[in-house]
C-alpha cells in the first residue's frame, strides 16, 4: 500500500502534472492526462520486492559534497525507484512511500533508446537501412530540416536542426511543441498542429548535416515516424510483439500519442522499473535472440567520439560517444537516460543493470546527474 501524497486529483491538470509535487502521482499515471498507447507485455506476475539488504550503506556523494548513505541519497534525489539485477536476476530494490512498484512510471528520453532499439529490429529484419534517407520514409518531410538526411545522422542526433531544447519554455518553439503532442494544454489564440506536422515545419540550421552531435528531442519523434513507416506498424504494436512479449515483460507499458496517434517516441515511454532492468539485461547479454547481436555490440563499441567530443553533450561522459540514442559512456558501461533523473545503468565487467526513476524537481541538473552517475558506478563495485 502506497503512502498518501499531500493534494488530490483534482489539484492536477495538464498544465501542472510534470511539476513536484504532483510528479509523484501523475509520473506513474501519466495515461490519466495524455492520450497513450499501450505498450502490451507477456502479462507475468511478479515476485514480491526484493529488499534493499546492504546497497543501502553504500557511501556516495551528494550536490553538497556530503558523504551519505545511498538510502539517504535516493530520498533526499527525489528517487522514486531503485532496481538493482545482477547476472539477470533482481537482488535489491528500493521504492519512495508513494510508489507502487507494479505501475508503469515515465522514463522520458530513454524512450529514444527504445527507439533507436527498435531501428536494429528493422535493421535486421531487412527493412531499413541507415544509409537511407528519412524522406524515403516521410516524403512529407521535403523541405524542412529533415530533407538531406540520412537515417543515420538522424539516430545519432547528427542533424542540422535550428531548434532550441528549452525545457522550461513558456512561449517559444519548445512550448509549441509540447502543445502538439499534447503534454500542454492548447491555447485559444495560438493552435497548434499534430506532431508530424510540427515535425516537418522545422526549419535546417546552417551547418552540414553529420558533423555535429546536437541533442535535440524532435529527431527522435522523427525517428518514431520512420521506425512506423519501416515496419508498417504503429509505433506501440511494433515495440509489443518485437520485444516488450519476447522478452517476457511483466507488465503492460504506455506510450503518449497526440491527436492523431503520433507516438511521442522521444520521450513519452512508461514502464516499470522492473521491466526497464530486463531490457538492460538483453543488451547487456547481446540481445538473447530478441534484439539483434550485431547491432547490440555496435552500440557496445559506441558511435564518433570526436564528433561526440564536440559536441552539447560531451561533459556528460567525457571520452564517450552516442550511437542510436545510447550514451556509450568511455568507462565500460552502456547508459540511457531521461530528464527528471531516470536512468538505465548497463555494466558487463560486474554484470550489472541498474534502474534510477524519480520526479525531482526541475527537468536537468547536471549536478546532480553526475552524482547520481557517481552512484551507479559505485552499486556496480559493491
Amino acid at each position: 500500500m502506497t503512502a498518501e501524497l499531500p493534494f488530490t486529483r483534482a489539484d492536477i491538470n495538464l498544465g501542472n502534472w510534470r511539476e513536484r509535487p504532483y510528479s509523484m502521482s501523475t509520473f506513474q499515471n501519466v495515461a490519466e492526462y495524455v492520450p497513450s498507447a499501450q505498450i502490451i507485455s507477456a502479462r507475468i506476475a511478479e515476485t514480491p520486492v526484493r529488499p534493499f539488504g546492504h546497497f543501502a550503506d553504500i557511501p556516495v556523494s551528494n550536490v553538497a559534497g556530503n558523504t551519505l548513505r545511498l538510502e539517504d541519497f535516493l530520498e533526499e534525489s527525489h528517487s522514486d525507484a531503485l532496481v538493482v539485477m545482477r547476472k539477470g536476476e533482481v537482488i535489491a530494490e528500493w521504492y519512495a512511500p508513494y510508489v507502487d512498484p507494479a505501475r508503469a512510471h515515465i522514463v522520458f528520453s530513454i524512450s529514444k533508446s527504445f527507439t533507436g532499439m527498435l531501428a536494429g529490429v528493422l535493421e535486421a529484419e531487412g527493412k531499413l537501412s541507415f544509409d537511407q534517407m528519412v524522406t524515403d520514409f516521410i516524403p512529407d518531410a521535403v523541405g524542412s530540416a529533415y530533407e538531406g538526411l540520412t537515417v543515420r545522422d538522424l539516430f545519432n542526433m547528427t542533424v542540422a536542426l535550428d531548434f532550441d531544447e528549452l525545457y522550461l519554455d513558456e512561449d517559444g518553439s519548445f512550448d509549441r511543441y509540447r502543445r502538439a503532442m499534447l503534454w500542454k494544454p492548447q491555447r485559444a489564440g495560438d493552435p497548434t498542429t499534430n506532431l508530424r506536422d510540427f515535425l516537418c515545419s522545422l526549419p535546417r540550421a546552417a551547418h552540414p548535416h553529420g558533423t555535429l552531435h546536437r541533442y535535440r528531442s524532435p529527431n527522435s519523434d522523427m525517428a518514431g515516424l520512420v521506425v512506423e513507416a519501416a515496419s508498417g506498424m504503429r509505433f506501440a504494436d511494433f515495440l509489443s510483439t518485437r520485444v516488450w512479449q519476447p522478452m517476457g515483460a511483466h507488465t503492460d507499458g504506455f506510450i503518449t500519442v497526440d491527436s492523431v496517434g503520433n507516438p511521442r517516441t522521444s520521450g513519452g515511454i512508461s514502464v516499470t522499473a522492473r521491466d526497464l532492468a530486463r531490457l538492460g539485461e538483453l543488451l547487456r547479454v547481446g540481445g538473447r535472440g530478441v534484439l539483434p547481436a550485431e547491432f547490440v555490440e555496435r552500440l557496445w563499441a559506441g558511435g564518433d567520439r570526436a564528433i561526440w567530443a564536440a559536441g552539447d553533450q560531451c561533459f556528460l561522459y567525457p571520452g564517450g560517444s552516442y550511437l542510436a540514442y545510447w550514451y556509450e559512456t568511455g568507462t565500460g558501461a552502456l547508459a540511457a537516460m531521461g530528464i527528471f533523473g531516470q536512468f538505465l545503468w548497463i555494466d558487463r565487467a560486474s554484470e550489472t543493470v541498474v534502474v534510477r526513476q524519480a520526479s525531482e524537481p526541475l527537468p536537468i541538473s547536471d549536478d546532480l546527474d553526475q552524482k547520481t552517475i557517481a552512484a551507479l558506478k559505485a552499486i556496480c563495485a559493491a
